[in-house]
């Protein structure tokens, strides 16, 4: 697992080179940018409007994985804190809060296990044999967060064991290549990684110490958000927990979109219309050239497409035709929940394009939910506009596009946000005793 650590943060460790090269390219006059470091400095973090309903969304660390997925679909968010379900009114956060658990670890999961599953069921029922321990050993190496060849041989005889259990494998003519292996089992497939033993109970915990992504790292409520601006931007969290001094729980949970459509509350000071009237090429936006951008050909399966997110870490693709990738749609982190809660999509997700993902999706009843349209901007487009599509459409990432919708630049939450701050030398050191680059980088697993 070690590698697969070092691997899993590399991206994590360029933080200061990839803040070096924004402000590089920023052409903000230097008073200005001192200016709204000096006042995002004297604004305390509990100045910053709490969570919709007052309560921050939490989920216990025993919860399944199943329900996990519900509650996050059901309560719209991407991520929530974790908790220590024997922790006690009077532990502090450090007892109480276990990390964070979001679509990326989970979608992990799933799809390991899925190809896993296919693989060994391709081989036939022989190989349930000695299942009872394949499965003991399967919930005992992902706790330690162990991927390699133990873990391998456990999660699949124990998906084996599940399928054989349930009399899947002898009716549906197991003993194929896995891609027919997968598709053959149809919603029992689904069932035999949501439904069935040993995957009905694996739980929120088993999955965050075997696919932890970042550090639960939670600042008080008179930090200043400066900090929590830093936190976002040039040290790449997704979200900040807020505690209380003295107290458990959680008071606030920023994320990133809570700060850009606070920004967006902005419009009208003068302070924010000057950066705001700016053209985003006039900030260096996009910070990556339109040879960095990942995308999707729309024919390509969706399973590539959530594959690509998984390894390069990022929560959303274009979704491209032909060789100058005209953009035709978009796919996001969070719409795997269709493949987890939908079995009929499930059970083909094999075989699904990108593009006939899209289409079913896209008569699904609107309670049920439906794919966001792919948003654009134009390199001319200021960084208002922007502003006001990310945060009014609640979107993670805009696509620049150029000529005939060709993509040619993501702008992302984060990248926003660095256009208004700088850090300070030591600002973070100073505030919580060591370097923000060690903690994100420290091994978590």
């Amino acid at each position: 697992m070690a590698q697969e650590t070092v691997a899993k943060y590399s991206a994590l460790s360029n933080c200061e080179s990839y803040f070096e090269r924004i402000q590089s390219t920023k052409k903000l006059p230097k008073p200005l940018q001192e200016t709204l470091n000096h006042a995002f400095s004297r604004i305390p973090v509990s100045s910053f409007p709490g969570v919709p309903g007052g309560k921050v969304i939490e989920i216990p660390a025993d919860t399944t994985i199943a329900n996990a997925v519900k509650i996050l679909s059901e309560c719209k968010i991407l991520s929530a804190p974790v908790t220590n379900p024997n922790a006690r009114e009077n532990m502090s956060w450090r007892d109480r809060y276990l990390g964070i658990v979001d679509y990326s670890a989970i979608i992990l999961w799933v799809l390991e296990s899925a190809e896993l599953a296919a693989a060994v069921l391709s081989a036939g029922s022989a190989t349930a044999v000695g299942v009872g321990a394949g499965a003991v050993g399967a919930i005992g190496a992902m706790a330690l967060g162990a991927t390699g060849p133990v873990a391998v041989a456990g999660i699949a005889a124990a998906a084996v064991g599940a399928a054989v259990a349930g009399g899947v494998a002898v009716d549906k003519g197991i003993g194929k290549d896995a891609p027919t292996a997968a598709d053959s089992l149809g919603d029992d497939f689904y069932k035999v990684l949501l439904q069935e033993e040993p995957f009905k109970s694996t739980t929120v915990e088993l999955i965050l110490k075997s696919y932890r992504w970042v550090p639960f790292l939670p600042v008080t409520q008179d930090n200043s958000m400066l900090c929590i601006l830093l936190l976002l931007s040039k040290y790449r969290l997704r979200n900040v927990p807020v505690i209380e001094s003295g107290k458990p729980g959680l008071k606030n949970y920023i994320t990133q979109s809570a700060i850009v459509q606070g920004l967006q509350r902005c419009r009208g000071r003068d302070w924010f219309d000057c950066i705001a009237a700016r053209p985003i090429s006039d900030l260096g936006l996009p910070f990556m050239s339109c040879h960095d951008v990942i995308s999707i050909q729309s024919e390509e399966l969706i399973l590539e497409a959530f594959k690509k997110m998984r390894d390069n870490h990022i929560g959303g693709l274009p979704v491209v035709e032909g060789p100058r990738k005209r953009i035709v749609g978009n796919i996001s982190i969070r719409d795997i929940r269709y493949l987890l809660l939908t079995p009929e999509l499930f059970s083909n997700f094999r075989k699904l394009t990108v593009m006939d993902f899209i289409k079913i999706v896209a008569t699904f009843p609107e309670d049920v939910g439906r794919l966001a349209p792919p948003i654009t901007c134009r390199l001319e487009s200021t960084l208002g506009s922007v502003i006001n599509s990310l945060a009014s459409k609640s979107v993670h990432r805009i696509y620049v596009v150029a000529g005939d919708e060709e993509v040619v630049g993501v702008i992302t939450l984060r990248d926003v946000i660095s256009c208004f701050i700088f850090e300070p030398p030591n600002y973070i050191i100073n505030h919580f005793g060591f370097s923000a680059e060690e903690m994100l980088n420290e091994p978590q697993l």
